[in-house]
């Protein structure tokens, strides 16, 4: 029996690098954020619907979204970002759920499939997994983190993350909790010992 776990934490907490650890040690993977790209294709109900509430201006030359632009306008106000995750998050819940059950049909002999997913709590999309796990890590080290790797400043990381759950918020859901504040091996140790429970 496969354990489907939805991996979660703010942005900049190393998610994805726990997602990395879970595959070497034998779990299967799906990335929301990648399921979640398919939606906004042009074309497909979500992009049609996003241009009818933001206008043609968000589009690219070749009729794709400019997340970026995208980004700008949400991150800076609570009503738009509501709006966006309204059209965007029941589409992807819908996707990921196809794309698990044909996972679990590939690779069922698999310990556990598990789905890194940032938004897996504020979409609520509990109903999808037996566990959740979530990665943390302190507000100034995910700072410095998003200064280093996507080159924002201090204020646009702040605003970042701001825009999300807190951590505490994130824990109160969780059935496993990593902590990411020292280094990858103290990191690699939590996620083994937590493998080894499953």
């Amino acid at each position: 029996m496969t354990v489907c776990i939805g991996l979660t934490g703010g942005i900049a907490s190393g998610k994805s690098t726990v997602s990395g650890i879970l595959e070497e040690l034998g779990a299967d993977f799906i990335n929301a954020d990648l399921v979640g790209h398919q939606i906004y294709l042009p074309g497909r109900d979500a992009w049609k619907e996003i241009i009818d509430t933001w206008g043609q201006e968000l589009l690219l030359l070749d009729r794709t979204i400019d997340r970026q632009k995208l980004g700008a306008i949400v991150f800076s106000d609570p009503k738009a970002l509501a709006k966006l995750n309204e059209i965007t998050h029941p589409r992807i819940y819908i996707e990921l759920e196809k794309e698990m059950v044909a996972k679990q049909k590939i690779g069922g002999d698999k310990k556990a499939l598990v789905v890194e997913a940032a938004i897996l709590i504020e979409a609520k999309w509990f109903p999808l997994f037996e566990q959740i796990w979530v990665v943390v890590t302190e507000k100034e080290t995910a700072i410095q983190r998003l200064a280093d790797s996507k080159g924002l400043t201090r204020e646009q990381a702040q605003a970042r993350i701001n825009a999300q759950l807190s951590n505490e918020e994130r824990i109160s859901y969780a059935n496993v909790v990593i902590e990411n504040n020292g280094t990858l091996e103290e990191m690699r140790k939590q996620v083994e010992q937590a493998w080894e429970k499953l």
